[in-house]
């Protein structure tokens, strides 16, 4: 059979054709795609790339200074070495942790941590086991460097509290930060691994003191792992913080509690600037920045004493008669009592068909007594009828204006508000009625009367400074926080009240019948003040109180208030001793020693 050579020609012309138009759709699509991604996609698909080979590493900025009214460094960063370690290089995990353990001792607390840490980071980057180790710790290492691939010392600024145990319920101290934590703060200012604080100013001002993070550009290669560093913007520092706070006289009201568990808090009464805030005891915040054991943490918080609770700013206490010259106040200013007129006091008290009889301190009474004596005496059966006579529910209105019953607003955290009762108050608290003899309890600050000794001294500051209210507050640039008081001026229709209370507060202190008249007897200077004795336990009227067969845990607290000089009050004391008996006695020798040495470093 003949072949058909022109047929074949035709043919295979026909599928070269075919061929060729394929090949020019095919070439032309991906010169069209290359064109696309080349003009239109160039600046995303740069952009991704550079993504792929650049990654962006935090750096951790400069925690700020924390310092007192007068300079000192209450919180700082000191260099230190940190133990870290990369995953990826770790072959095996826990035998490795076993085997730093048997060296360096890791805590559960330390292993949480560092477990938590790691969960939040990729394989390569650095975790922190141990935040602080000693020279020793260092020198361990080093000579057993070749046991531990990935694990790594680096230097590092750790916060350091220069006085230790002194005013570490105000400065506060830094930890690691938690899930919360991190999930709430800006992601401009923290990363996994970052120490944020905790506790009182370290925690307040956050914001401020823990500055901002800077960034590195890092190349990487295809694995992940850095090449070299690109660009560095450096992190922005955190701002120092100066308070009102005098280590000093902080050093000195904590050294007056003794061993007694309690709170002082001495403010100027004219700006409510924080001159020291003690609350005894006290722990170190040095250890738990550097990271405790959950066995000791958890010891801290089972401890009856309570070191972490800070007392001063939220510890409640009934504030006895301390209360007395604001309800004396208020009963004339409210027109239920003349404050010249006088009341016969015997020694006892007695409602109409009650048989219930409540007593005075003093047994056999003080006699004839007004408005001024009665506060100088702290006679208990003046301010019974008083009571009596106004109602819890005018009392609760008069003293929620003075302050009680409210939180102050002081710049830290974990402030409590007192509790002024009132017929309202114990329905919805309670569930139930209001009784008389609760008023009359009421009247000498007992019952369900509770109150800060932040909020003790806040309040006397309102009768150094006749109605006019302040805040405390600890930051010494108050423009920086522009806060006002959280209550209004205390107006009454006639200023000589205020003069009143006064009296009956100077009279405390130096009258022939006050209750601090020993107090007085070498004072340089004229004080005004106010002694309170608050029941723990209550006592049936059949019995006497006996503090030397009663257990120390039931015995009173000591309470005293004050604010001098008289003339031109430049501090305000409010001082609580958890069991300590007497105010006169324990309280108010304590107040005189803050006291005084302020205002002989002032007057000079």
């Amino acid at each position: 059979m003949l072949r058909d050579k022109a047929g074949e020609r035709r043919v295979v012309r026909s599928r070269l054709a075919v061929v060729s138009v394929i090949l020019v759709l095919v070439f032309g699509a991906i010169l069209g795609r290359v064109a696309y991604l080349q003009i239109v996609e160039h600046e995303q698909l740069t952009k991704r790339s550079q993504d792929n080979r650049i990654r962006l590493a935090p750096v951790d900025a400069t925690r700020g200074l924390i310092l007192d009214r007068s300079g000192q460094t209450l919180a700082e960063n000191r260099p230190a070495f940190s133990l870290t370690i990369v995953p990826e290089q770790v072959a095996d995990m826990d035998a490795l942790l076993s085997e730093l353990d048997a060296l360096i001792d890791i805590s559960e607390a330390e292993r949480a941590a560092f477990a938590e840490a790691r969960a939040r980071s990729r394989s390569f980057q650095e975790i922190p086991l141990r935040l602080q180790l000693s020279e020793e710790t260092v020198a361990e290492l080093a000579i057993n460097r070749h046991r531990f691939p990935g694990v790594e010392v680096r230097p590092r600024l750790a916060r350091h509290y220069p006085y230790g145990q002194v005013g570490a319920h105000v400065v506060g101290y830094v930890g690691r930060i938690n899930e919360r934590e991190l999930r709430q703060g800006d992601p401009n200012q923290y990363r996994s691994t970052s120490l944020t604080g905790k506790a009182g100013i370290e925690r307040f001002y956050e914001p401020r003191l823990q500055g901002k993070l800077g960034i590195e550009h890092i190349e990487t290669n295809a694995l992940g792992r850095s090449i070299a560093t690109l660009e560095r913007r450096p992190p922005t520092p955190g701002e120092d913080i100066q308070l009102t706070l005098d280590i000093e006289l902080q050093r000195l009201a904590e050294e007056t509690l003794g061993d007694y568990r309690g709170a002082i808090v001495a403010l100027d009464p004219r700006d409510g600037s924080i001159l020291a805030l003690a609350s005894r005891p006290r722990f170190d915040p040095n250890a738990l920045s550097r990271g405790i054991d959950q066995d000791t943490l958890d010891a801290l918080n089972r401890d009856v004493t309570q070191p972490l609770f800070n007392r001063a700013i939220a510890g409640r206490y009934p504030p006895g008669s301390v209360v007395k010259p604001f309800l004396g106040l208020a009963g004339a200013a409210g027109g239920h009592i003349n404050p010249n007129e006088t009341l016969y006091c015997n020694g006892t008290f007695q409602l109409p068909n009650v048989s219930r009889v409540w007593r005075d301190w003093k047994p056999e009474g003080h006699g004839h007594v007004d408005l001024t004596q009665s506060v100088a005496q702290s006679c208990d059966i003046y301010f019974y009828e008083l009571a009596n006579d106004m109602g819890i529910n005018a009392m609760h209105e008069w003293m929620s204006r003075f302050g009680y019953g409210q939180a102050t607003g002081i710049d830290l955290p974990g402030e409590r508000a007192g509790v002024m009762p009132s017929r309202a108050w114990k329905r919805e608290t309670r569930g139930e009625p209001w009784y008389t003899g609760e008023t009359i309890n009421t009247g000498i600050g007992q019952g369900f009367t509770l109150a800060t000794p932040i909020q003790m001294a806040t309040s006397t500051a309102l009768i150094a400074n006749r109605g006019r209210p302040i805040r405390p507050q600890l930051l010494a640039d108050r423009e920086a926080l522009s806060l006002g008081p959280t209550i209004e001026p205390v107006e009454l229709a006639d200023e000589a009240y205020w003069q009143h209370a006064w009296n009956g507060m100077i009279e405390t202190v130096h009258g022939r019948r006050g209750t601090a008249r020993r107090l007085g007897a070498d004072l340089d200077f004229r004080m005004a003040g106010k002694t309170g004795t608050a029941q723990v336990v209550g006592i049936a009227q059949d019995e006497e109180y006996d503090e030397e067969t009663l257990d120390a845990r039931f015995h009173d607290h000591a309470l005293f208030t004050a604010f001098a000089p008289v003339k031109d009050p430049r501090i305000a004391v409010a001082v609580v001793v958890e069991n300590g008996g007497s105010g006169s006695q324990t309280a108010a020798p304590m107040a005189k020693t803050v006291i005084e040495a302020w205002l002989s470093r002032t007057d000079g």
